[in-house]
């Protein structure tokens, strides 16, 4: 599938390549997340890619379920965490940070930051979609 801000982007995301970046030590965590029962069956076929790991010990695997109010209704969140054995305490930060009531470029960064991505990576990131105010 498609990624439109990807092209905008001079590196490449860790969208549909989580596994094998977790895998070789270069991605500390990953996170899916959708309503509960409610995972495309192509993210499920994918999340099942990471059970044998899990088994293994390779990478840590944590659900938590939140309650999302919506525009009409109430929904229980459904997210479901990866880690490295030796990341895991990134699990705690993320659930954290995805709690928060407001959202801004400082929380941006910090979920990249959780996510691997490389300090360069998140500069320009934010720079493309959260422009700094005039005077900052």
């Amino acid at each position: 599938m498609p990624i439109p801000l990807a092209g905008r982007l001079p590196y490449t995301l860790h969208t549909n390549r989580e596994l094998g970046l977790m895998l070789a030590g270069r991605k500390p965590l990953a996170v899916f997340g959708d309503g509960r029962g409610r995972f495309p069956a192509a993210v499920v076929r994918y999340l099942r890619l990471f059970d044998r790991h899990v088994s293994a010990g390779r990478i840590v695997r944590r659900d938590h379920f939140s309650q999302q109010a919506g525009t009409i209704t109430t929904f229980a969140l459904h997210r479901i965490f990866f880690a490295l054995p030796a990341e895991e305490w990134r699990i705690d930060a993320m659930v954290e940070l995805k709690g928060s009531a407001t959202w801004s470029r400082e929380h941006e960064r910090r979920e990249g930051e959780l996510l691997g991505y490389e300090d360069w990576m998140n500069d320009h990131f934010l720079d493309l979609f959260y422009p700094k105010q005039a005077g900052n």
